[in-house]
């Protein structure tokens, strides 16, 4: 069939068109970690902070993505993957729009990150490893899905059943456990400006 698909990206204004509009370049910030590690509440002061700042963002998050576009995948392995292989898609949308694109989504493994960083392109990929121990993750259990996970009421849970593959080489590497998200935030900004800025 796609000998029937006629692209018309030619055509298209470009990414440096829109990046001059924005005055601001289109990068992805890829958040990966346990659930419970502070992914979303780091992705929430970051978004805001660049906003300060006047750069365009956006923000996908696990929740809100899977009760729309991808609500009608479940946890199976083909299932996470596809979720994350939509998730790469759109963002490279919005990057190629120059928006600054957030994302903050577990991604347990090295194959479902670099599959991620392929689609978006990896100059343009930023993978953020929040770094929190388990323990912390746990106690903390905003959505009781640990306590959950122990009795066996939730299978393939990343931490407890399903493995978390710890990123080789992260852009950033924080630990919310021992610092507070100010300090966060600004790690977070000393190393990601220099990219974004036009």
């Amino acid at each position: 069939m796609t000998e029937n698909i006629y692209p018309i990206f030619d055509k298209m204004l470009q990414r440096k068109d829109r990046e001059a509009l924005l005055h601001q370049k289109g990068i992805m910030i890829w958040f990966t970690g346990l659930s419970g590690s502070g992914k979303s509440t780091l992705a929430i002061a970051l978004e805001r902070a660049l906003y300060e700042r006047g750069f365009l963002c956006r923000i996908l998050d696990g929740d809100n993505i899977r009760s729309g576009i991808n609500n009608n995948l479940g946890f199976s392995d083909a299932d996470r993957t596809e979720n994350i292989r939509r998730i790469a898609e759109v963002s490279k949308l919005f990057v190629d729009c120059g928006i600054v694109t957030i994302a903050a989504f577990i991604s347990p493994t090295h194959a479902i990150r670099r599959m991620a960083s392929e689609i978006i392109g990896k100059p343009d990929f930023l993978e953020i490893y929040v770094s929190t121990p388990i323990e912390e993750c746990e106690r903390r259990d905003v959505k009781g899905l640990y306590a959950k996970a122990r009795r066996g009421e939730i299978q393939e849970f990343t931490g407890i059943s399903s493995p978390f593959e710890v990123p080789e080489h992260p852009f950033v590497s924080i630990d919310t456990s021992r610092q507070p998200i100010e300090t966060s935030v600004a790690q977070l900004l000393q190393a990601i400006l220099p990219k974004i800025e036009k």
